[in-house]
Formats: structure tokens, C-alpha cells, sequence
């Protein structure tokens, strides 16, 4: 059985991280609710997860409609009584090559679908959760939700607010029995970050990044930032004065290009 939780919600598990941790999480005596909006996609990864002799439920859902994911996630967790919850789902945004900034209208896409599409998934399952005193939340950060890109800033806006969100949710949550993790991944091989033209230093594969999340979740860590040796230059460069941090940062420029299909519930 699964260290990290015997009944799981995972959204956007129909690619990328979100995939491989469907498979990661996966183990006899597990019960998964995986969601996504690519109905094809989300069912080859419900499969996997079944060879690995997990019980799957696959619902095609889009994170920003709150209320077809409430019920999707109050039925399962009447059936199988939810201690773990990944919030996965979301995308990218991103300078697109030749403009001088992100397209109009990426803010606030992005705020819907990887900040409120996390509100969508979490909020629902907390009162059980602090009924039961039990279970553990999960958000989908990344590292640059600590030094936000230049060239990514909706995508970096979104990560930081997520790691806000989750560090005040799990000082709230605590004295109620229910842990709070936030995950900072940095650059990991999935369709999305192949869009992303530029530097990608300590570049891993989503089934050692999904390793790396089950590890820290099975032992509770509220943190979860990797590869150690990224994370530890970002701390290092947000102690240096602004100017010298802003030039330090410009190694890092990329450009994106446009998303060619990938959507809400798509993994990271």
C-alpha cells in the first residue's frame, strides 16, 4: 500500500507530474479519484494506475468549474474517505518569442486555473478532513514561486500565491490533525516545460520528480523543493540586493511558446 495515502484525489493526472504520480501513488489497497481535462489521456494514465493494482476513478473534469469538481470530490470522499489530496492541475504563460511581454488575459487565466482551481480542490474536502482530524494537502508549487521569472511572471505570480496559501493553511489546519505540503519543483521533462525555451538547469524526468514528491509526502514534510542544489541558489541570489539578484536572474530568460493545445487539468 501506498506510504503516502490509502485514498487520493490527484488533478490534473492526465500528463506530466500528474501522471507519473498517478503511477507512483498507485498500489493495492489504494483508492484514486484522478481527474483532468483530456479525457484520453486521463484514462491511459487511470489505467497505469490500475496495473499497479490501485482502484481508480477517472472523472474528465475542469478545475474551474467548482462546482462539478465538489461533487465529484464529495462523492468519492463518501465512498473513500479522502487523506490525501494533490492540487495539481495547471499551466504555463509565458513571453512568447518576439513579444516584449505576456499576451493579455494570461494573468487572470492563470489565477483561475492554477490558483482558484487549487482553491476548488481543496476547499471542499477540509471540513471532512477536520472531521476525521486527518489528512494531508498537497499543492502543486514550483521554485519559481520563490524567484519568479522574468519572463514567466502570471505562472511565478501564481506559484507564490499557492506557497502563501498553503504555509497560512497549514498553521490553520494543524490543531485540526490535517498537514499542509507545498511542493517546489524545479525544471522537470513534461510537454509543458518543452515549451520553454531557455536555461533549464538540474533538469530531471517526471518519474524521478513524482519519486522525490511520494518520498516527502509519505514522511509528512511540509516542504517539498527540489533539486536541492536550484533551490539552494535561489536562497542564496534572494539575499543579494536587487540589482545584483535582477542580474543574475537574466540567465534565466526564456521565451514560451504558445500552449498548441494543453489546458486546464493538464499535469505540470
Amino acid at each position: 500500500m501506498s506510504a503516502a495515502g490509502r485514498s487520493v484525489v490527484l488533478t490534473g493526472a492526465s500528463g506530466g507530474i500528474g501522471r507519473a504520480l498517478a503511477v507512483e501513488l498507485a498500489a493495492p489497497g489504494v483508492a484514486m479519484l484522478l481527474t483532468g481535462r483530456d479525457a484520453d489521456r486521463l484514462a491511459s494514465a487511470a489505467e497505469a494506475a490500475r496495473a499497479r493494482g490501485a482502484e481508480v476513478e477517472a472523472a474528465a473534469l475542469d478545475v474551474t468549474d467548482a462546482a462539478a469538481l465538489a461533487a465529484a470530490l464529495a462523492a468519492f470522499d463518501a465512498a473513500h474517505p479522502v487523506d490525501l489530496v494533490i492540487a495539481n492541475a495547471g499551466i504555463s504563460s509565458g513571453r512568447p518569442p518576439g513579444m516584449a511581454a505576456e499576451p493579455p488575459g494570461a494573468m487572470r487565466r492563470l489565477v483561475e486555473i492554477n490558483l482558484m482551481g487549487a482553491v476548488h480542490t481543496v476547499e471542499p474536502l477540509i471540513p471532512a478532513m477536520v472531521a476525521r482530524r486527518c489528512g494531508r494537502i498537497a499543492l502543486m508549487g514550483s521554485l519559481a514561486g520563490l524567484r519568479p521569472l522574468p519572463d514567466m511572471p502570471a505562472y511565478s505570480a501564481t506559484k507564490a500565491a499557492l506557497r502563501a496559501w498553503g504555509t497560512s493553511l497549514r498553521g490553520a489546519l494543524a490543531p485540526h490533525g490535517v498537514g499542509v505540503t507545498v511542493i517546489s519543483p524545479g525544471f522537470v521533462t513534461t510537454p509543458m516545460a518543452q515549451r520553454h525555451r531557455g536555461l533549464k538547469p538540474f533538469e530531471m524526468d517526471a518519474a524521478r520528480a513524482a519519486r522525490i514528491i511520494g518520498r516527502g509526502l509519505a514522511r509528512g514534510r511540509p516542504l517539498i523543493t527540489f533539486p536541492l542544489p536550484l533551490a539552494a541558489l535561489i536562497w542564496l541570489g534572494n539575499r543579494l540586493p536587487p540589482a545584483l539578484s535582477d542580474l543574475a536572474i537574466r540567465a534565466f530568460r526564456a521565451e514560451i511558446e504558445a500552449e498548441g493545445g494543453a489546458g486546464t487539468g493538464e499535469g505540470r
